[in-house]
């Protein structure tokens, strides 16, 4: 019997829909630069080496500390929006007078249908989904396992009241129960108002899939909030390109950005940002403070150290002066927050 992770089946009526998008080419969403998603047969002998060698340091040598959860800071009213970072792209919001979350991924592993199971860094990470409030709005980036979780969404089932996807997540959703009718899709550059607060999906160079039948058939990419007091921006999951410039030109400048950093690997260099890229991404967007995501939930690359995207993260923005902010896990923050390297001790323990 297929797995239930595997999502929603395509169909002929889905694929009309597909079909209507301007980046819809030859059966699948496409890159609006050319890019390598697939690796080369010749390179699979030394990638499953190098995976199951892995690096040295790839995993935190024990369960990485979540902070309880802090509800009446989080719904203190403020003018400035609030945020809590669950470890990878997990993120909750709250901001004029919403809760949002965005790629919320708190299943415990990233591989749930692979041969080699993906642990998460944390413990009890859907105990966490427990304790926030219910959310009014959830956004999805796209439908790779670790931004779209199935036992995460049936979590949320019942308790989320609106739901913007990527174009193409929505089939899953609607086969796992969410009531089609709270469910929109979103290609790039699609916008909707959502109680006060402006909504845009952005473009990023990346792909999708949860098998080999699925590959491309969901669209990728970022989004945008401005509320009447902030400009937000989540980049989503991808690679280096000119289209950061084109978002900052079109959205920005951003007060906060959220950006890709980490999983990180010269055999996919072109679908994941390396440090300097993501601080140099920030930097094109117009973000005046970034944030390194997309690290300390799993280990997705052999390539480098768990903490590593945060270290050169921190040292990047240093030389370009760019503001960043490095919260913990569960942490409450609001964008001027201080910043402390709450790896280290972790590290070196």
């Amino acid at each position: 019997m297929p797995s239930k992770h595997f999502g929603g089946k395509i169909t002929e009526s889905w694929l009309a829909r597909y079909r209507q998008s301007p980046h819809w080419k030859d059966g699948v969403f496409q890159n609006l630069v050319e890019t390598k998603t697939a690796i080369n047969w010749r390179q699979i002998p030394g990638i499953l080496y190098k995976q199951i060698k892995g690096h040295k340091e790839g995993m935190p040598k024990a369960a990485l500390p979540v902070a309880p959860f802090d509800r009446e800071r989080f719904l203190q009213p403020s003018d400035k929006a609030k945020f809590i970072w669950y470890g990878h792209s997990a993120m909750a919001m709250w901001i004029h007078g919403q809760t949002i979350l965005i790629d919320p991924m708190f299943g415990d592993d990233a591989s749930p249908v692979g041969p080699v199971r993906t642990r998460r860094f944390s413990k009890h990470p859907m105990r966490m989904l427990d304790h926030l409030p219910d959310p009014d709005l959830v956004l999805i980036t796209h439908d790779h396992y670790d931004h779209l979780d199935y036992k995460s969404i049936l979590h949320l089932k019942g308790k989320a009241k609106q739901w913007y996807v990527a174009l193409g997540v929505k089939r899953h959703l609607v086969s796992w129960g969410i009531e089609p009718s709270t469910i929109e899709e979103f290609d790039w550059w699609d916008e909707r108002t959502f109680k006060g607060i402006t909504i845009t999906f952005t473009p990023t160079r990346h792909f999708s899939g949860r098998g080999l039948t699925s590959m491309a058939k969901c669209i990728w990419g970022g989004w945008a909030l401005k509320s009447p007091t902030e400009n937000i921006w989540f980049s989503g999951d991808g690679g280096y390109a000119d289209h950061f410039k084109e978002i900052g030109k079109r959205l920005g400048p951003f007060d906060f950005g959220m950006m890709e950093c980490g999983q990180y690997n010269t055999d996919w260099a072109q679908i994941h940002m390396f440090p300097d890229e993501a601080v140099k991404a920030a930097l094109d967007a117009g973000v005046r403070v970034a944030m390194p995501v997309h690290w300390a939930g799993f280990n997705l690359s052999y390539f480098h150290a768990w903490y590593e995207p945060a270290e050169k993260f921190v040292q990047h923005a240093e030389t370009h002066s760019l503001g960043y902010i490095t919260p913990g896990l569960g942490e409450v923050f609001e964008v001027e927050g201080k910043s402390a390297k709450w790896w280290i001790p972790i590290m070196n323990a």
